[in-house]
């Protein structure tokens, strides 16, 4: 028995190639991480358990029979992160470049089946050159499997995929099938074919870094949510990502001890300049509102009209989406409904309340809009909005005009309370435009068309560009002062803590892709 004992532990030590626990790992500084060292730094110390140590891959071709190494490329198993149960894979690039294998597969699904069966998040650490050429269709199936249950898990537990080197092929699939994808700056990169087919098919030169690197994914294709200078800020940005979502759908995300007191904000009531083609920066109303420094943003770089992340108001979690006048005056796009689209969903999803701050002056016009589908894309964003059923709360800082009134959770779409600041225009258009198209004919017959035209603006402009319209009617609940926000909306969200919806039997809808 005792030799058996020290067969089986001389077995594990072989498999444990990596190693290191937090004090090594944080002495790396920029350099890459071992699989090991990744595991040991993300979870809490001592509280990895592994999983199939000692699997090897069961190929005999091409040589491959003579190499056999414990674990076959990726490390799985659970542990906590800040004492919450985490699954985690780390993909093993020094063996067989971290390529995915029939049994490589099969542990990276034993470990997603487990966290579904048990209901807790699910973390992988990518980092692999593909499918594993020599097993054939084989490491295909593999990777088909794992697409499945990654399906299977959406929106039952949070999934967040980090890419902390190559991604290529069929494997960017699953990262993209999850909840969030993060990436390492100048490590890592995705793509579905690399620069040497691309130069071969379309005779375009282009590098790894410039066709699918962290920057890239994070700017213009949105694949990417977040990028960390390394991996140890890649690695905390997944703590702190994590610290905001429930373990699964049939949990809320845990509240934070908080007391009521004098909420009051007065930075808030200078924010809105007197121009109202002036723009200013959101971000600024957002820490005003929120409890100090908790804002965490995602899709920074990309699609930066509108502006998603979690905060926390009053200890709670909740998801923001906002409209950014600094950036195309916070209009929505093509690029911002679908990266709202897909926030709001997954807020929906992990039961977190949404807070929809609002100055938004219409859909951007144009041709490359039109042609690139802006119908279909902003109608995701309603759709996205209109099938929540988790707490929503809307706040007009200024502009909420035409149909993108509407699409920013309105009253009509079941927004369960919208608020206005006083500097709030809630209207078809501006009134400049309102008026030259109501007032034609005057302005026309008018000795002095300017003059008359300013005149008639200012009439279209006291009547409907202000909050106080749709207040009478119903679709605003009140217009408050900025430096009572915090309060109101503390109050509103606590109040609707325990709301509950019963949607239509459907086995689901289809929204517009």
């Amino acid at each position: 028995m005792e030799s058996k004992i020290n067969q089986l532990n001389e077995k594990l030590s072989k498999a444990y190639l990596g190693g290191g626990d937090k004090r090594i790992a944080k002495q790396h500084g920029n350099k890459k991480l071992t699989a090991r060292e990744r595991v040991d730094y993300l979870l809490d110390e001592g509280s990895f358990e592994e999983i199939g140590a000692l699997v090897t891959h069961r190929t005999k071709d091409f040589g491959m029979a003579d190499q056999q190494f414990y674990g076959d490329g990726v490390v799985t198993g659970y542990g906590t992160v800040h004492d919450r149960l985490v699954y985690v894979f780390a993909q093993d690039f020094t063996v067989f470049g971290g390529s995915l294998s029939e049994t490589h597969a099969e542990k990276i699904c034993k470990i997603m089946d487990l966290a579904v069966k048990v209901g807790a998040p699910l973390i992988g650490l990518n980092d692999s050159g593909g499918a594993r050429i020599q097993e054939g269709v084989r490491s295909l199936g593999g990777y088909a499997d794992i697409f499945y249950r990654n399906v299977q898990a959406s929106g039952v537990i949070p999934q967040i995929s980090a890419i902390m080197g190559p991604c290529a092929g069929g494997a960017v699939y699953s990262p993209a099938m999850t909840d969030f994808t993060l990436m390492v700056e100048n490590t890592s990169y995705m793509f579905v074919t690399g620069p040497n087919v691309v130069k071969t098919v379309t005779n375009e030169t282009v590098t790894s870094e410039e066709l699918g690197g962290a920057s890239t994914h994070a700017s213009k294709s949105g694949v990417a949510h977040k990028t960390s200078a390394n991996d140890i800020a890649c690695l905390e940005d997944i703590k702190t990502l994590l610290s905001y979502l429930p373990q699964n759908n049939t949990e809320a995300p845990k509240t934070l001890p908080f007391e009521l007191k004098d909420e009051v904000r007065a930075q808030l009531e200078n924010i809105i300049p007197d121009n109202a083609n002036k723009p200013y920066d959101m971000h600024d109303v957002i820490s005003g509102i929120i409890d100090t420094d908790s804002f965490y943003e995602i899709h920074k770089d990309h699609a930066e009209n509108i502006i998603v992340g979690f905060a926390r108001l009053g200890g709670r979690s909740i998801g923001i989406v906002a409209n950014q006048p600094m950036f195309l005056a916070g209009v929505l796009d093509v690029n911002s409904s679908k990266k709202a689209a897909r926030f709001v969903r997954f807020c929906d999803a992990f039961n977190i309340p949404l807070l929809v701050l609002e100055d938004v002056p219409g859909f951007l016009p144009g041709t490359d809009q039109e042609w690139n589908g802006i119908i279909v894309h902003g109608a995701k964003l309603l759709y996205a909005f209109s099938e929540a059923t988790v707490p929503r709360v809307t706040l007009i800082t200024r502009k909420a005009y035409g149909g993108a009134y509407d699409v920013m959770n309105s009253k009509h779409i079941g927004a369960d309370m919208n608020f206005a600041w006083p500097s709030a225009e809630i209207a078809v258009m501006g009134a400049k435009g309102a008026a030259e198209i109501i007032f034609r004919k005057e302005i026309k017959e008018a000795e002095n068309h300017e003059a008359k035209w300013k005149e008639k603006e200012a009439e279209y402009a006291e009547k409907f560009a202000n909050p106080y319209s749709a207040t009478e009617r119903g679709f605003i609940d009140e217009v408050i002062l900025p430096q009572d926000t915090r309060r109101k909306l503390i109050k509103a969200f606590a109040m609707l803590q325990d709301k509950q919806v019963d949607g239509p039997k459907r086995k689901h809808g289809n929204i517009p892709l």
